[in-house]
């Protein structure tokens, strides 16, 4: 039996009583919490004592959503985060061409333009990519969008008599029917998923890579929140190698994949190797930073009325809820626009049959008042991208005006409404930094300075809940993690400072020092 004490520091358990002064774990299970001298006093001969040298001890963070497949995949990347213009887009493009010297026919992918960042505002086209013989494919912060060069769109066979897919745009040469490079929505991520992968080794390396990102920001349960059949195939050789070291939460996207709940159904909502099935992904609209969210009153500055646009009809909507349930399986669905939101609570409340299935709103950027009180009526969960608040609020203040742009991830709103919320990194959108997004929940600071909606902060306490407690609510593993009580998982992380004990403003601040799962560490900085 494997006994390890933690003592000598601060120990968060996020239960009442809130404090402890240590924890006994055997064999990867909480056992004990308590005082210092009681726990202490049951250690045997082989128990490993952990001083915590006045850090504090605390539940892991649970990754309500994110894309840990397609992190993997960005780091064999051109990273172009930070990028002010399309020339330095083209310098970090041929700093990777000269060291990497791709071979004839073979993509280059880059990853991470924001044009709401570019000097010239706007995304580039194909033009700026055509300087490169081989296909280029650019891939927009949001992962909505993105542009190809001449020979991309060539090995794709995307011409001027290529139709627009339902949900999604080619972009066209202004005076006829030749497509630009850009492509939106559907468009993108349809044929982007057409280009061909690397080896499956390499892929699986690349997922090491991507989980040790996620323990060293104390995240022990990871989200593939949009998994095809590459990508199933990916996690499902890891899971079978033993060489997944966190939890990984695979969503299926319904529309396509729904053979793979089918085909595995030891997977369904039960952990194998620590990879689970945890239900259905479904899309209802776009980007508010790339003005594709579907949103029921137009966006500023557009004269034609434009709102966006959703994904499906409500009709299709209600066949995945109703799918959805009829296998009981829960259902992730996109809305970042309030139209999209009405869209799913209808489809949901039409559909549903009393069955807790727990369905999230993922991202709910503009999600209404009126909607967050139907949502907690009918037990609806909200995943705010509530960094959103930094990285893109002066974007939608510009997009949606003031007093849209200022009420972005309600989170006040949806607890004054009883709605259970959490918190996500939508990685590799930001990295899953959930220090970071605490203090983005707590402060809603924007990037220049603007304080988004004074009244929808929230106190650090209830922002350390939406990526604990709350978190393991969302994935139906209340019991199991989230807190450090007897019986749950010993998944822990020890921080440099008490969140609860600092000035908000310092969250984003603090260090992990360690990520522990199921009792063993996985990383620890060394002190």
């Amino acid at each position: 039996m494997d006994t390890t004490i933690y003592y000598n520091g601060t120990i968060l358990t996020m239960e009442e009583p809130l404090y402890a002064e240590a924890v006994l774990v055997e064999d990867g299970v909480i056992r004990k919490v308590g005082g210092r001298e009681e726990i202490l006093s049951g250690k045997g001969a082989n128990t490993e004592l952990v001083d915590l040298h006045g850090a504090v001890l605390l539940p892991a963070f649970l990754d309500p959503h994110s894309h840990i497949t397609a992190l993997a995949q960005t780091l064999g990347l051109v990273h172009l985060n930070g990028c002010k213009s399309f020339q330095e887009i083209v310098q970090r493009l041929d700093a990777f061409v000269e060291r990497t010297k791709p071979a004839p026919g073979q993509w280059v992918t880059a990853f991470g333009y924001d044009h709401n960042d570019l000097k010239e505002n706007r995304h580039p086209d194909k033009s700026l990519l055509d300087k490169y013989p081989f296909p280029v494919v650019v891939t927009h912060a949001s992962g909505h969008m993105g542009v190809m060069n001449r020979a991309g769109l060539q090995a794709l066979g995307i011409t001027s008599e290529t139709p627009d897919p339902e949900g999604g745009v080619i972009g066209r040469e202004s005076d006829y029917g030749e497509p630009n490079g850009y492509l939106e929505e559907t468009a993108f991520t349809g044929y982007t998923a057409k280009i061909p992968q690397p080896s499956l080794e390499i892929r699986m390396h690349q997922m090491e890579q991507a989980q040790d990102i996620y323990l060293k920001n104390g995240i022990a349960t990871a989200q593939d929140g949009f998994t095809k059949e590459a990508e199933w195939k990916l996690l499902h050789c890891l899971a079978e190698q033993n060489r997944l070291k966190l939890d990984v939460v695979a969503y299926p996207d319904l529309p396509d994949n729904r053979k793979i709940v089918s085909q595995y159904p030891s997977y369904c909502r039960n952990y194998q190797n620590h990879l689970k099935i945890g239900g259905y992904k479904v899309f209802l609209d776009g980007s508010p930073q790339g003005r594709t969210a579907w949103m029921s009153q137009p966006y500023e500055d557009a004269p034609d009325g434009y709102c966006g646009y959703p994904v499906h009809s409500d009709a299709e909507v209600c066949s995945f809820m109703r799918q959805a349930l009829q296998d009981h399986m829960q259902i992730l669905a996109h809305c970042n626009g309030d139209a999209a939101a009405q869209q799913m609570i209808d489809a949901y409340e039409r559909e549903m049959t009393g069955e807790d299935i727990r369905p999230v709103m993922i991202h709910a950027q503009l999600v209404r008042p009126d909607q967050l009180a139907r949502m907690g009526r009918l037990g609806m969960i909200a995943s705010f991208f509530v960094a959103h608040t930094y990285y893109w609020g002066d974007v939608h203040v510009k997009n949606f005006g003031e007093a849209r742009g200022t009420a972005i991830s309600p989170v006040r709103s949806a607890i004054d409404n009883g709605v259970v919320y959490t918190f996500h990194q939508d990685t590799p959108v930001i990295q899953p930094n959930m220090l970071e997004t605490l203090w983005c929940a707590a402060n809603r600071v924007s990037k220049n300075g603007y304080i988004l909606g004074e009244g929808q902060k929230v106190t650090v306490l209830e922002a350390l809940k939406g990526v604990t407690l709350y978190a393991a609510y969302q994935y139906f593993e209340e019991h199991e993690k989230g807190s450090i009580r007897p019986g749950k998982r010993a998944d822990m992380v020890i921080l440099d400072r008490d969140p609860l004990q600092v000035d908000p403003q310092e969250l984003r601040n603090l260090r992990v020092l360690a990520t522990i799962k199921d009792g063993k560490t996985l990383y620890e900085v060394k002190r």
